[in-house]
């Protein structure tokens, strides 16, 4: 890697329409498991100016009131109730169904390669990137709930370019952020609030230099958002719910899968992986990816990339990640606790930013070390 480099990542507020699909996917997800933690879902969520579709395929033992939960979810975020609601769902197909089911553990309800990533950059193990922005955005949407910041409407963005130099983060080189606001409010105030209230609190870790470029509402004015500007749909926002583009990505989406979806479980528990293996001393930066086959319980494929940080050779880590984790379906629904309601509380802001998340704790670094066989000072 080169000695000076940028990285940088987005992050958007729960307001933004392709945010508030997956928190919906998610919310109907939720509800189903709520009364059967076995239930089949695949939630999709379109959504544009007076219109949410909620598609997909549910088999659970209780179907929810899922326009309520669209009206409710819509209303929480900060917007009117003038759109119209149509849920057009079916159940599982039964030949994945039965590709789940035919084997005595629970198989993968698809095929696909998953990536989970840790570094030791950040107190979350994150890339600091991908902490900054997600800290705009909330901070942008605290300011509005609060009140601190009048006329903030729910829809908005960040980003953030980081300058590093010989791997360590040295300055910001670029701050930007868009956030939705009242027809009235004066701009050049609204820049004045943001930057007092989002961006000094925000990026206290690395302050803007002189030298960093800050745009605030770049375009101008942001009156119209949510659906009534841009059609939302679930799954979009892939790289701000992960690592920000900074790591690689399978392709599939989170939000609106039940844990027997590898896309989601698997994911989940790359990311618990790598994140222990860094907690436990291991490694400085850790990738994870694991593959699967439909109807297959075991992954086909295992590989972990410590990128010349790891403290033993990676055909060890990857030989103490198999003897520690559960690498099944059913195992990492039942580690993580994926079988229960808790997907819409942690659908905003990146799914790897909330502390209390079954997937982000440490509980597996000791195990680790006692895998490899030695402890975290041996190399």
């Amino acid at each position: 890697m080169r000695d000076n480099y940028i990285l940088t990542a987005e992050s958007v507020t729960e307001g933004h329409p392709d945010k508030l699909c997956d928190a919906i996917a998610d919310s109907v997800l939720d509800a189903c498991l709520k009364h059967d933690p076995a239930a089949r879902v695949a939630c999709e969520v379109m959504a544009t100016a007076g219109k949410i579709i909620v598609a997909g395929e549910i088999t659970a033992a209780e179907l929810p009131d899922i326009p309520a939960i669209v009206c409710q979810t819509v209303r929480e975020t900060g917007y009117g109730p003038d759109y119209e609601v149509e849920v057009i769902t079916h159940d599982q197909s039964g030949d994945i169904a039965g590709a789940v089911a035919q084997e005595t553990r629970m198989g993968a309800g698809d095929q696909g390669i998953m990536y989970g990533y840790a570094c030791s950059e950040t107190p979350q193990l994150l890339p600091l990137p991908v902490v900054l922005a997600h800290r705009l955005t909330l901070l942008l949407t605290n300011a509005r709930k609060t009140g601190t910041i009048q006329g903030l409407g729910p829809d908005g963005k960040a980003q953030v370019s980081v300058e590093y130099q010989n791997g360590k983060p040295c300055r910001i080189a670029a701050v930007v952020v868009s956030c939705q606001h009242d027809a009235d409010k004066d701009l050049d105030e609204l820049r004045r609030k943001i930057t007092r209230h989002v961006i000094v609190p925000a990026l206290r870790d690395l302050y803007p230099d002189p030298k960093t470029e800050v745009f605030i509402n770049p375009s101008g004015r942001f009156v119209l958002g949510g659906f009534e500007a841009d059609t939302g749909l679930t799954g979009r926002k892939l790289m701000a719910d992960t690592y920000g583009g900074l790591v690689p990505h399978g392709g599939g989406a989170l939000s609106g899968k039940d844990g027997s979806k590898v896309d989601r479980s698997g994911a989940y528990m790359a990311r618990y992986i790598a994140k222990n293996i860094v907690a436990a001393g291991l490694a400085e930066k850790c990738t994870v990816s694991l593959a699967y086959a439909i109807g297959r319980a075991e992954p086909v494929a295992v590989d972990i990339d410590a990128h010349q940080t790891g403290k033993y050779p990676e055909a060890v880590l990857e030989q103490a990640v198999r003897a520690a984790f559960n690498l099944t379906p059913s195992g990492m629904i039942s580690a993580l606790g994926l079988d229960r309601p808790i997907f819409a509380q942690f659908c905003n802001y990146g799914h790897f930013t909330h502390q209390d998340a079954p997937w982000e704790q440490t509980d597996r670094a000791a195990v680790l070390v006692d895998a490899v066989g030695g402890d975290r000072s041996n190399g």
